[in-house]
């Protein structure tokens, strides 16, 4: 792994363009209502997220050393505008932005 003066962009270099595209989507302005779930929880995943299932549609997000639990959607894939935001705040928080 290649961290360039102690922040989170190795992350840019070992994302394919997909994961890339997520990224750019959960920064975009406004909020976008159009992200798949299953889409985030693949960048989760590149970006060395756990993933549990958790009771119901709960999904616990182990990542930069925090615990983040998260509603999956049901029954349409899109993730709510709420979600998106929390996302965003959370990754900006921990240096990683498109």
């Amino acid at each position: 792994m290649v961290l360039c003066y102690g922040t989170m962009l190795w992350y840019y270099f070992y994302m394919k363009r997909k994961h890339q595209k997520t990224l750019e989507l959960i920064f975009s302005h406004p909020v976008s209502a159009n992200i798949k779930w299953h889409e985030i929880e693949s960048l989760f995943t590149v970006l060395g997220a756990e993933l549990i299932e958790r009771e119901g549609s709960r999904v616990e997000v182990f990542l930069f050393g925090e615990v983040r639990i998260f509603h999956r959607p049901h029954p349409r894939p899109d993730t709510d505008k709420g979600a998106v935001a929390s996302i965003r705040q959370w990754l900006r928080d921990n240096e990683v932005t498109p």
